[in-house]
């Protein structure tokens, strides 16, 4: 990429930035061979640990047996806390697998290399990392204990997560947003990624595509919950939708050296949310929304009081409306991945508790995020290792949280610090906007 600079010809220099693109697409299809064939002698020669399997497999028998109730889905980890989705799913791999662990690994080691392949996809099409960079998401043991050694439907739900990005690459924002929900009906850390979702939705759509695409996804979310919303619907949501959970200390990778009074108090978690709603409303103002002029001048020219009440007046007011907002400028890939990565790392850093499967919510991510920041490839390679060791000792101590966090919060500064990329494929930038950031 280096030889970029001294092709003067734009004929020239394409054909070089083709070709350089066919060959790490190229790369990263010999790791999906290589890593396929990793996952194969994991499978054939490291023990397998049990751990929520079977409480899986009584929740969806119970679930086959007629129970409409939550709070009698049961297995021996307790009651039932995910959404319809996942019984769907698992009930799915049961009747696949017959409820035997060593198929079920197969179908997971499947989906790890299809989860792959789409990350993948989503590197190449961003064009952010050098080509050898992108082996850092072949490298966690963690991870790849994660997906074939234990089974947990983090997996599934990261899985369609990781879809749900790509077709928005692509700006399939509908059919995207109904894959999204159907990652938040497996398990609900998907929805960390909704408030840097909902505001790329305003930059790409008109108010009226907004509508209709959280229309879809809450739609699809009613059809899941249906059989349990007809029977016993408080239950159905009270358990599937609990965001007050109290999570066991000993479990806790990111906070161990938080005092264990402290961690399972109320006040501790409404305070690390108060902290994550801040930090997403100063990154929307001053680095997603820079070149709109932050978030409240971008907000008010979507929702503006004088449009609103034109457009209202009549109904050929509205359609004009309507089609005014319609002609948004098309968003950078780049700019589509940073926001709504940046926005699910701010969700990690504020989680109360981040047990070891919770690795899988945004490990994909670090790769894209290190290299969004201004350090030196050394220590963005540093940071990475010492992520990936934390998440490797069990259990959690002080020092491996403390260290955790530590270097979370150095990733943070990165992004931070970084400057900003333009968030539109049209470099054109109104003379207003641009002195409300210069």
């Amino acid at each position: 990429m280096a030889r970029l600079s001294t092709i003067k010809k734009p004929s020239q220099r394409s054909e070089l930035l083709n070709n350089y693109k066919v060959s790490k697409s190229t790369f990263a299809f010999g790791l999906l061979i290589a890593d396929s064939i990793l996952v194969s002698l994991i499978i054939a020669y490291v023990p397998y640990t049990k751990i929520d399997w079977d409480a899986y497999m009584s929740q969806v028998s119970g679930f086959l047996e007629g129970e409409r109730n939550y709070s009698d889905l049961k297995g021996d980890t307790g009651p039932l806390v995910y959404p319809a989705g996942f019984l769907y799913v698992y009930t799915a791999i049961q009747f696949i697998t017959g409820g035997e662990v060593y198929p079920a690994q197969i179908l997971f080691g499947v989906l790890y290399i299809v989860n792959l392949g789409i990350i993948l996809y989503i590197y190449v099409k961003t064009d952010l990392l050098p080509w050898w960079a992108l082996t850092l998401l072949c490298l966690s043991k963690r991870v790849h204990s994660i997906f074939v050694l234990r089974l947990f439907n983090d997996c599934f739900a990261m899985t369609l997560l990781h879809a749900a990005v790509a077709l928005v690459l692509h700006k399939k924002w509908h059919i995207g947003l109904i894959i999204f929900s159907g990652a938040v009906s497996i398990k609900m850390n998907v929805l960390l990624y909704a408030p840097p979702l909902l505001l790329l939705m305003l930059k790409s759509m008109n108010i009226c595509g907004v509508v209709t695409a959280l229309a879809g996804a809450a739609v699809l979310q009613i059809l899941l919950g249906l059989p349990f919303l007809l029977s016993f619907p408080v239950d159905y949501i009270s358990g599937a939708f609990n965001l007050g959970r109290v999570f066991i200390h000993y479990w806790s990778v990111n906070f161990k050296f938080v005092p264990e009074k402290i961690f399972v108090s109320k006040e501790f978690a409404v305070s690390l949310l108060i902290i994550h709603l801040l930090l997403l409303a100063v990154f929307a103002h001053h680095v997603w929304c820079k070149y709109e002029g932050g978030l409240l001048n971008f907000l008010s020219s979507r929702f503006t009081l004088t449009k609103m009440k034109t457009s209202l007046s009549s109904l050929v007011s509205l359609n004009r409306f309507l089609d005014q907002n319609s002609s948004f400028q098309n968003i950078r890939n780049e700019h589509i991945a940073t926001t709504m990565f940046v926005g699910n790392f701010v969700g990690i850093i504020c989680a109360r508790s981040l047990h070891y499967q919770f690795y899988s919510w945004y490990f994909y991510t670090l790769p894209y995020l290190l290299w969004r920041t201004p350090f030196p490839t050394l220590l963005r390679l540093l940071l990475f290792v010492g992520v990936e060791a934390c998440w490797n000792i069990f259990p959690s101590n002080i020092y491996s949280s403390s260290l955790l966090f530590c270097i979370h919060l150095v990733i943070l500064w990165g992004l931070w610090i970084a400057p900003s990329e333009h968030p539109y494929q049209d470099m054109k930038i109104s003379s207003a906007t641009h002195k409300k950031t210069r």
